[in-house]
């Protein structure tokens, strides 16, 4: 019997580039819900930002967030593992010489930025809409460093190569979509996160399911016995996977709901 659904964001709920998610979703979740099936919201996203995108169900679902790095449930931060400062800041030093690299610094609560470019901070206020903080010197942030992220509006893959030599060996790098590039502490990941809550909630890994697109949700999709890439999903993301999903929302109807 199932009792957790964990789900990507950007390329897995939100398919095609849309930014909002349907009534149809909110739905699946309450029945979910009404069922005793625990709904975790996977995702690079802060969890301001994702308790916006999920605003009606906002107080019945988990949520994974900063690709593992935090995780909410029951309205309490119950884990949560930050770079260590000295290498973060390090790896802001070195973004800031790269030109056409913009530099996302993720507390908590707050995503902190430098921009090079007025733009940037306006997409992230106006798109995104993550709660963000603009600052003069981006390593005197004195919160904790949950994620640093590198945002290359051109495509991230000009710059992930010289990111990944440089500092896998201290952090967790990965893609997680076209224009950004994450770096969490080296034990971090989905996969990491998931294991701890379904560990804090009593859940074992064949009661779970998860749905994801990208390299950042290998981990968590190797860690559920139920694990669904999306047909659009990057290239080996499926090779492992339970099953094959065109929506999520297809998916979790025909299981769940009708």
């Amino acid at each position: 019997m199932i009792k957790l659904v964990a789900s990507d964001i950007d390329g897995t709920l939100l398919l095609k580039g849309k930014r909002t998610l349907s009534d149809r979703m909110f739905s699946i979740i309450k029945k979910l819900s009404d069922k005793g099936i625990i709904f975790v919201a996977a995702s690079g996203r802060q969890i301001p930002n994702l308790k916006r995108l999920f605003a009606p169900v906002a107080a019945d679902i988990a949520y994974i967030a900063e690709n593992g790095a935090i995780i909410e449930y029951q309205d309490k931060i119950i884990f949560k593992k930050p770079i260590d400062r000295e290498v973060g800041i390090e790896i802001l030093k070195d973004i800031r010489l790269r030109d056409n690299c913009e530099i996302l610094l993720s507390g908590e609560n707050v995503s902190y930025l430098e921009p090079k470019d007025i733009s940037y901070e306006e997409h992230m206020r106006n798109f995104v809409k993550n709660n963000v903080m603009v600052v003069d010197d981006i390593t005197k942030v004195e919160e904790d460093f949950l994620k640093i992220s590198v945002y290359e509006k051109d495509s991230v893959d000009n710059c992930s190569d010289y990111f990944k030599k440089m500092w896998s060996d201290k952090v967790t790098v990965v893609t997680s979509g076209y224009k950004w590039l994450d770096m969490i502490h080296k034990d971090v990941n989905k996969g990491c996160a998931m294991k701890f809550l379904m560990d804090y909630i009593q859940i074992n890994y064949d009661e779970c399911m998860a749905f994801g697109d990208n390299y950042n949700d290998l981990e968590m999709l190797d860690v559920v016995k139920y694990s669904y890439a999306m047909r659009s999903a990057q290239p080996g993301v499926a090779d492992n996977c339970y099953g094959i999903a065109d929506t999520v929302e297809s998916c979790l109807e025909e299981m769940f709901v009708n």
